[in-house]
């Protein structure tokens, strides 16, 4: 089952840390966080996957621009598992997204778009919400 929660209007500025928790649903493919302008202008796709289009248990990172995706970034650090509850966090800085996983692993991903702030969150797939704080 999938699920989605959108957020728009936010103007989040950098440097402020988006806290997004909830439940990996059991039977999980993969689910996505987006953050940037609009569902057209992403600048951090975070896309774990499961068993989704040939990936198995692989982060994949992209931007969109205009509505047309930018070139895939692939992470082999996957360290989710279906049934539990998690916290990601996100903070926009100059030139890069900073993502924490919950097991303590950091990694950056390219501010492609150069985004200002954020103005627009969807999380979306086998992953319910229960929080997204920002600090």
């Amino acid at each position: 089952m999938e699920e989605e929660t959108e957020i728009q209007t936010l103007n989040i500025q950098p440097g402020v840390w988006i806290k997004v928790k909830g439940d990996i649903l059991p039977d999980a493919t993969v689910f996505r966080i987006n953050l940037g302008k609009d569902e057209l202008n992403i600048g951090l796709h975070y896309n774990p996957r499961f068993n989704y289009f040939g990936d198995i248990n692989m982060i994949v990172f992209n931007s969109r621009k205009d509505g047309k995706w930018g070139m895939e970034h692939r992470e082999g650090n996957f360290p989710y598992v279906p049934g539990t509850t998690v916290e990601i966090q996100v903070m926009l800085e100059d030139q890069q997204f900073r993502v924490k996983m919950h097991n303590g692993y950091d990694c950056t991903y390219p501010n492609h778009l150069g985004l200002r702030q954020i103005d627009f969150i969807s999380v979306y797939g086998s992953f319910h919400v229960r929080r997204v704080d920002f600090e």
